[in-house]
Order: structure tokens, then C-alpha cells, then sequence
């Protein structure tokens, strides 16, 4: 299933301070507190702190803008400034954010660490992909991306209906493997 960008409304960050869009929940239709896990991309224009997730591992990668640094309980920083490069840390970390110079938007993983594990990579190589079983979901970020349903353009989603993808020169795919847990 394709999803675009431009069909994901706009909504509050559980803290109010800020604005995503929720791309992917699983399962479908799971709120904020059920979640197995969930892809969403944040709007950061403000420096405004990131939403507590306790019991939840997040990953985030920077789309768009120059970036910001996430200041991390206190006391350990990190930029994140190299678009497509992920970062992990725990959901339950208190983060403040300085943004270098501007708004950014940025992609969110969140999964539930009792359930899952999952794992954000990035892909820029061109041609023909295969398709681990456990990828579930696969977000153009720059460029077109080929899938058995459909072009994916830069914001688009997909859920694989298919086994692989075909990136285009200059494509930038930012890819979601979740493993469940026993």
C-alpha cells in the first residue's frame, strides 16, 4: 500500500509543543499508548522539547532543513545535522532541542521495546533492492522509487506488497525493519 505524504493530516505531538504526521501505526489504527510501533514525521520549527515515550526505543533521522541538536537528559548531546542518518535513543529521555538555523522536519521511528526491536537503515545505491521479510515499510525521502504498486516520489510511503524496490539515480530511501519479540 502507497501512502502519501499529502493524505497524512497534520496533529499535535503528544506534548502539544509541536506538529507530525503519522504515517504508519501497527497495528492499524493503534493509538499512542498501544502502538507496536509507529512511523511519523515531526515538524521542528521551534525549540521546543521532544514527548516523554517511557518503554519505547525511537529512532530519528533529519529530511529536510539544516538540522538541530538534541541535548539528552541533561547532559549528552548530539547533532543532527547529516540528512538520512539515524539516531537512536530511549523514548523516555528528556530531549531539549536547538535548532542550527531554521525549521527541519525530520522521521520517526517509535517501537514498543516489551514487543519489538526494530531498526531504521538508509539507501542510496541505484537499481533493484530485494526485500527482507522483515521490512515494513519503505519511505522515499529524495527522488523516485519503483514498487509493484506504484512510483513512490520524495514523502511518499510504502507498505511492501512486493518483494523489491527499484531506486532511481539519486534516490534516498530510508527503510523500517521491526522484529517481534517472544
Amino acid at each position: 500500500m502507497i501512502i502519501r505524504l499529502s493524505d497524512c493530516p497534520l496533529q499535535p505531538w503528544k506534548n502539544g509543543l509541536g506538529s507530525t504526521r503519522e504515517i504508519a501505526v501497527h497495528p492499524a489504527c493503534a493509538g499512542i499508548d498501544d502502538f507496536m510501533w509507529r512511523v511519523s514525521i515531526a515538524e521542528v520549527d521551534s525549540a521546543a522539547p521532544f514527548s516523554s515515550f517511557p518503554g519505547i526505543d525511537r529512532q530519528i533521522a533529519l529530511l529536510d532543513g539544516n538540522g538541530f541538536t538534541m541535548t539528552l537528559d541533561d547532559d549528552r548531546a548530539h547533532s543532527l545535522t547529516t540528512p538520512f542518518t539515524p539516531f537512536a535513543f530511549a523514548g523516555e529521555a528528556k530531549v531539549a532541542v536547538t535548532l542550527v538555523d531554521g525549521p527541519t522536519r525530520d522521521f520517526n521511528l517509535m517501537v514498543r521495546r516489551a514487543r519489538a526491536q526494530g531498526e531504521l537503515q538508509c539507501r542510496d545505491t541505484p537499481g533493484s533492492h530485494r526485500l527482507a521479510p522483515d521490512i515494513v515499510l519503505v519511505h522515499c525521502a529524495r527522488g523516485t522509487v519503483d514498487t509493484s504498486e506504484g512510483q513512490l516520489h520524495a514523502g511518499d510511503a510504502w507498505l511492501p506488497g512486493g518483494t523489491s524496490i527499484t531506486l532511481a539515480v539519486g534516490a534516498v530511501v530510508l527503510v523500517v525493519r521491526i522484529t517481534a519479540l517472544s
